[in-house]
């Protein structure tokens, strides 16, 4: 790209170079938006910020920009501001060079609410409390409201006439027995309040069964609970003595043949932008993805019981979970040479605040990345693969989720959910008068039940593979019948489909015939006179498992279904749609796929759900160990051959550092052994 006077003229009165179009909105930008909101006539001193991100430009004006044939499109901020009295919900574009409103909406809460505040949550314990039937419930039980804690949570929709146009959140309880007791050991089941946060008021209080509150310990911090420690471990060190392999200029980076740009979303938590392969013999930049995020996560809960069956959370669209974003330290959360980014955000009064170490980069040895010994030529190549890694954390209540993004060496990338923390836990009610287990919980421990559950994560992948014109074919295996041309029946071949609409584009992954998804471009060809492609590869789980007529299913129609391709438009950028605390649904992918628009050779938007279906284990208490849930991107006639041919062998070390022989690579010539078998 190149910055025209016009770009000069943008610069601020410091002289500074204006930032990049997409880059992460910086703690100057926020204190400006504050200003601005904060000055208009109708922000009062209980306007509350729900959300502050950057407004990004339309795809074509920030490539024409970068092309040198469009101006520095104008940075704009969505603000979304919450008045805490009334309820009153604004959703706002502000441009940070003129200081104007672009536009303003006024919400009715019709087709949902702003996300749900920090400060919202934080009140929940003193509402409660003010109401006489939750005391009297707790007393019934031989508790009190000081030695309980409540959990506010996501509402759903259920079209009780009471909720209309209101704040709504549902409360669960737990006993805490101590200041450093976990209290998910300890459900108070059957219990179960409905809050309208703006009056402050218990709108429905649930009290369905008394059931007993769990004594099992969940205190996995206590070293009496951990047992001896496993000190037959010994260090593992990781250097890199000459540095690191990448390079980092603000928010962009390079490594091997890629160049992308990291970014940080109060919302979407991490996000990649520009992924691009850089051809090693003529420099020329390749696109691969234009942007890359998580843009929602849905966690539907299995259990009917009346205190449960609401339990359907979106944890980006009505939490935002990026502003929950853990800072990390070396050797504890990253281990190597490590380069972190800093998530810059703004508070809920609109001041910047910044999470230390929020995004981790680094490389990992990878194992193997090619390898032949050859029986003929006596050739014994092998290279090793490393993998960069980009990943951030966040905590969401009990569960933590960590995201993290790999790029390989031959062109592939992948992104992979960690998931640990705590279960959401419930009282077991034991064994039916016939002596069956409880269908909807595992007992995890005496008593305490893990409510079964999904967790549904949306990856949002806006693709520009060798450009903007693209499509996706859906590739199967297909068997061959027994017949003329396959007389001894071995044969089998594929069946590729392509997805020419939008409303046809819902597809399900399916193991049985390999399922797959062709990303291609519909005017660039490969050598072999083929389409340049990448391949994504779904990592088959079930979708949504709750009834096609629930609510949660007309919420979440995207986790319905393991694939959908739009259009791409800007203001598309949310699965569920922008609003989803309390959105009655049809918004989001429903409303997207609603015009049918083109998607073959069109600039076109994936939206991939994946993620695991959780029957909780003994083992996953009182900390449950990581679980692992991905998908994979690679080249398909992308490249002409092997795009990591040129990858240096790596050192033996058969030797010891110092020694004879110390420096030897890994590639030689064996003697031919023509009794070598073909595979």
């Amino acid at each position: 790209m190149t910055i025209t006077d016009t770009d000069l003229a943008a610069a601020d009165a410091t002289g500074a170079t204006p930032p990049h179009p997409l880059a992460s909105l910086s703690a100057d930008e926020f204190t400006r938006i504050r200003d601005i909101v904060t000055a208009a006539p109708d922000f009062t001193e209980t306007t509350r910020f729900a959300y502050v991100g950057l407004d990004e430009p339309h795809k074509r004006e920030v490539l024409a920009w970068q092309n040198g044939d469009g101006p520095l499109p104008d940075r704009r901020a969505r603000v979304m501001l919450l008045e805490m009295a009334t309820g009153r919900s604004t959703d706002t574009v502000v441009s940070l060079a003129s200081g104007a409103f672009v536009s303003t909406v006024v919400l009715d809460g019709s087709t949902g609410q702003l996300p749900i505040l920090v400060e919202e949550f934080e009140a929940i314990a003193s509402i409660v409390a003010d109401d006489a039937r939750w005391v009297e419930a707790l007393t019934r039980r031989g508790l009190t409201v000081d030695t309980v804690i409540c959990v506010p949570l996501s509402a759903g929709y259920y079209d009780f006439p009471e909720e209309v146009g209101r704040r709504i959140l549902r409360v669960l309880a737990f006993r805490m027995d101590a200041p450093h007791d976990h209290p998910w050991a300890h459900p108070v089941d059957g219990l179960s309040a409905y809050v309208d946060t703006a009056t402050r008021t218990v709108t429905r209080l649930i009290d369905a069964t008394d059931l007993p509150v769990p004594e099992t310990s969940g205190n996995f911090d206590d070293p009496e609970l951990q047992g001896p420690p496993l000190d037959t471990l010994k260090p593992i060190v990781i250097t890199q003595p000459e540095g690191p392999s990448y390079t980092v200029e603000g928010e962009n980076v390079s490594w091997g043949n890629w160049t992308f740009q990291v970014g940080f979303d109060t919302r979407e938590g991490l996000v990649l932008r520009q992924l691009a392969w850089t051809d090693a013999a003529t420099g020329a930049s390749r696109p691969v993805i234009y942007r890359a995020s998580i843009d929602e996560m849905l966690v539907p809960y299995g259990d009917p019981s009346p205190v449960r069956f609401w339990q359907n959370y979106f944890d980006t669209g009505e939490y935002l979970f990026g502003r929950f974003t853990n800072s990390l330290e070396l050797g504890c959360d990253c281990v190597g040479e490590i380069h972190y980014f800093d998530a810059t955000m703004a508070d809920e009064l609109g001041n910047p605040t910044t999470i230390r170490n929020g995004i981790c980069l680094h490389e990992e040895d990878f194992g193997t990345l090619w390898k032949h010994s050859d029986m003929f030529t006596g050739s014994d190549e092998v290279r090793r693969s490393r993998r960069l890694v980009i990943s951030f954390f966040t905590t969401v209540g009990n569960y933590d989720y960590g995201f993290y993004w790999y790029l390989y060496l031959d062109g592939t990338i992948e992104c992979e959910a960690k998931l640990t923390g705590i279960l959401f836990t419930s009282a077991y009610p034991g064994l039916s008068a016939d002596g069956a287990d409880y269908p909807y919980a595992s007992e995890v421990a005496p008593g305490l039940g893990g409510p079964y559950h999904q967790h549904l994560f949306s990856a949002r992948l806006d693709m520009t593979v060798d450009g903007i014109a693209n499509a996706v074919d859906e590739v199967d295996v297909v068997r061959v019948p027994v017949g003329p041309g396959n007389e001894h029946g071995n044969a089998f071949t594929k069946g590729v489909t392509r997805l020419t609409t939008e409303g046809s584009s819902g597809r399900v992954a399916d193991a049985s015939v390999a399922r797959a998804w062709h990303i291609v471009n519909s005017e660039k060809t490969n050598a072999m006179g083929r389409p340049t492609g990448y391949v994504l590869l779904p990592q088959e789980s079930p979708t949504l498992l709750a009834d096609a007529s629930s609510s949660i299913a007309k919420r979440a129609e995207f986790a319905t279904k393991h694939l959908f391709v739009t259009a791409y438009d800007p203001a598309e950028r949310y699965a569920a749609g922008d609003f989803v605390h309390q959105n009655p649904g049809g918004d989001g992918i429903t409303k997207y796929i609603a015009d049918d628009a083109s998607i073959d050779g069109e600039d076109i938007v994936l939206w991939h759900t994946f993620g695991p279906t959780h029957f909780p284990r003994p083992e996953d208490w009182p900390v449950m160990p990581v679980d692992y849930a991905k998908f994979t991107l690679k080249p398909y006639g992308f490249f002409d051959r092997n795009p990591a041919l040129n990858v240096p062998a790596p050192a033996s070390s058969h030797a010891a550092p110092g020694a004879a022989g110390a420096d030897a690579h890994c590639a030689h010539h064996a003697a031919a052994d023509p009794a070598h078998p073909h595979h």
